[in-house]
């Protein structure tokens, strides 16, 4: 019984990391992270055409800023509500079946 309890632990333990691990959180802030130093950078110093071209606004810093911005709120959410594993059916099957909605249970 030992054996079987810990092997189950384990497992729970691996589900919990790559469901941290593959949380889209991370893909999405990391990806928005990385543009948006790229954009802010190319940015920084625009050519006279390029401000021609956006009629005198620098959008890529205004964008990459924005970029910048929502990566890292991706990146913080993340870790102010790390992402857990899904329940383990037995404790669903434990607690028995849930009655429908609107059906009469007596």
């Amino acid at each position: 019984m030992s054996d079987l309890h810990k092997e189950v632990s384990e497992l729970e333990r691996k589900s919990a990391t790559a469901a941290r691990l593959f949380d889209i959180r991370r893909i999405i802030g990391g990806l928005f992270v990385v543009y948006g130093v790229i954009v802010t950078i190319a940015g920084i110093s625009p050519s006279d055409a390029d401000l021609k071209k956006a009629e005198g606004v620098h959008i890529n810093l205004w964008t990459g800023l924005a970029m910048l911005a929502l990566g890292l709120f991706f990146l913080v959410w993340m870790k102010l509500r790390p992402a857990e594993a899904p329940a383990a059916p037995e404790a669903e099957a434990a607690s028995g079946p849930s009655p429908k909605p609107g059906s009469d249970a007596g």
